[in-house]
């Protein structure tokens, strides 16, 4: 028996269906005008229920990264980030269209979706 609200049915699969139609969009409360991601039912703020869907500027800073090493084979070594976007919340994501390890932490980022996730690029 599945929860209340799963995952098909809440907020996650809102964010889910706007990424798979090409979009990124995070949530804005109603009552403090913060800016909230990962999606949620309840403002983390405030409390209140009252969370609009809001398109992004897509810019960030990274706040953290790493290195996945992986045999060439295998498809190489990628990096995994977290980034905070301008917006203010922070994403874990990855940065692309460069080398792993030149990402380098407060670097200047833009976020484009690609296959349905959020990846960032260098700005």
């Amino acid at each position: 028996m599945s929860p209340p609200c799963a995952p098909e049915c809440g907020p996650e699969k809102r964010y889910l269906d706007a990424l798979a139609a090409g979009r990124f969009e995070i949530q804005q409360c109603a009552a403090c005008a913060r800016h909230v991601f990962y999606p949620r039912v309840l403002c983390p703020h405030c409390g209140d229920g009252r969370l609009d869907w809001v398109a992004p500027s897509g810019r960030g800073t990274v706040y953290s990264t790493t290195v996945v090493r992986r045999r060439p084979a295998d498809g190489g070594d990628y990096n995994v980030c977290l980034v905070d976007l301008a917006e203010g919340p922070r994403m874990m994501s990855r940065v692309v269209d460069m080398p792993p390890a030149e990402v380098k932490i407060g670097m200047a980022v833009q976020a484009r979706i690609t296959e349905g996730l959020v990846e960032f690029t260098p700005a």
